[in-house]
């Protein structure tokens, strides 16, 4: 069995990507890692090219800045890095630049493409996420952010990105996908509020292109820093951190405080929210796979 990463890159150090411990955090499950590097405004290259392993392969990738619509163009740089993972490899593991995965579910995962590589019908496996927000402290656990998802694939060119890079289809059918006892740690919220706010108005052009920064529409960013205090519903997270990230949470040089006790919910999903809360199920949840029990 051969397993691949992949994933793909752009102003990982203008937008403060924890990109090389995402790298790092599955490195020990991956005989090769292929990461597309976008041109960038900052030393992207140079940060990418500072691991120093020799599963690391490095592409170049083009951008084309004229997809402004519902984050296709994310998909589209998936893909592109995607169809680069030789033949030769069973899986491919896919983290995006501020996923990481800890090193306590290493194990678990390795075993699971083990065991499946011969079940063809198992397409992929799904994991659990954790969503952390403003800091390493807080877990947004409200509606609004995704459970589960798709990140280790078969090495079939039929499968697509889909959407907007958050999952993946074959021939735009949901993948049937085996669900593992392991965890994405998601860090894309977790960032200096003023480079949050760069970031998050950034990002905003590839969903909303007909905005105008000048408008009202943009209301919330004319602030000089990213207001964490919108989030709908936080909790404290009680566990423990990657070790690979751990020199990040050190060097953390600002403070956000936010109130775990305050839910900013419409009726209905205050009603959602405490029912989930009292059975562990999600009523009406999105799932972009096909659960093999």
């Amino acid at each position: 069995m051969k397993v691949c990463g992949f994933s793909f890159v752009r102003n990982a150090v203008k937008y403060s990507f924890p990109v090389v411990e995402s790298v790092k955090s599955i490195l020990p499950v991956c005989d090769k890692f292929i990461m597309s590097v976008g041109e960038s405004d900052d030393d992207t290259l140079g940060l990418i090219q500072s691991i120093n392993s020799d599963k690391m392969e490095i592409i170049h990738s083009v951008w084309d800045d004229r997809l402004r619509k519902g984050g296709e163009v994310l998909a589209i740089e998936t893909n592109k890095v995607f169809d680069a993972i030789p033949e030769e490899y069973d899986w491919a593991f896919y983290v995006q630049a501020d996923e990481i995965v800890h090193e306590k579910f290493l194990d678990t995962i390795r075993e699971a493409m083990e065991r499946y590589v011969d079940q063809p019908e198992v397409e992929g496996l799904l994991f659990n996420y954790l969503h952390f927000f403003g800091s390493f402290r807080y877990v947004a656990d409200s509606r609004s952010w995704y459970r589960k998802e798709v990140r280790v694939i078969r090495n079939n060119k039929n499968i697509r990105s889909f959407r907007d890079a958050q999952g993946f289809r074959e021939n735009d059918k949901q993948l049937r996908v085996k669900a593992l006892d392991a965890f994405i740690y998601h860090y894309g919220w977790v960032k200096h509020p003023k480079i949050m706010r760069e970031k998050a108005l950034n990002n905003r052009k590839y969903w909303h292109p007909d905005e105008n920064v000048e408008s009202g529409t943009y209301k919330q960013f004319h602030q000089e820093q990213f207001d964490f205090t919108k989030v709908d519903s936080i909790q404290e997270f009680d566990g423990d951190h990657p070790a690979v990230i751990k020199d990040l949470i050190e060097k953390m040089n600002w403070d956000v405080k936010l109130d775990i006790h305050k839910k900013q919910f419409n009726l209905r999903n205050k009603l959602l929210y405490w029912y989930e809360k009292q059975t562990g199920k999600r009523l009406f949840e999105y799932k972009n796979y096909k659960l093999i029990k």
